[in-house]
């Protein structure tokens, strides 16, 4: 029987994701060989936004560490929500979002989600449905 193995992911390399954002690798199947879960350090400037995407199968969590950011979602991105620090925010999978960076400082989160590989359950949604 083979065990699987702790691992510490030191200063997690730069990455940018299909959604149009800045992230820092941690934990992932790439970097941990984790099979169900992801944690990544996202990086939001001022004014900073992300294309409009789902992810299909999987859910989200985040927890807001500096800044704070808003996000469109619902099916045609007509909810709009405040993310202050110190906020929790749960999507569900399937669910369209957009976030954004309105404020003139840097925004950071952890993001978590239920798809060890970071971006294979993204799906792009066409920049039309782009509410900013």
């Amino acid at each position: 029987m083979s065990m699987a193995q702790c691992r510490v992911i030191r200063g997690g390399v730069a990455f940018h994701g299909k959604q149009g954002m800045d992230y820092f690798a941690g934990v992932s199947a790439q970097s941990a060989d984790s099979t169900g879960i992801c944690m990544h350090m996202l990086v939001l400037p001022p004014g900073g936004k992300a294309k409009p995407h789902y992810h299909e199968r999987h859910e989200t969590a985040i927890f807001q560490l500096e800044g704070s950011t808003s996000f469109y979602h619902g099916p045609t991105l007509e909810f709009l929500d405040h993310v202050a620090e110190g906020d929790y925010v749960y999507i569900p999978a399937g669910v369209p979002h957009q976030p954004f960076n309105p404020t003139d400082k840097v925004a950071r989160a952890l993001i978590a989600r239920t798809d060890p590989n970071e971006q294979e359950s993204v799906v792009l949604l066409p920049e039309s449905m782009s509410r900013i």
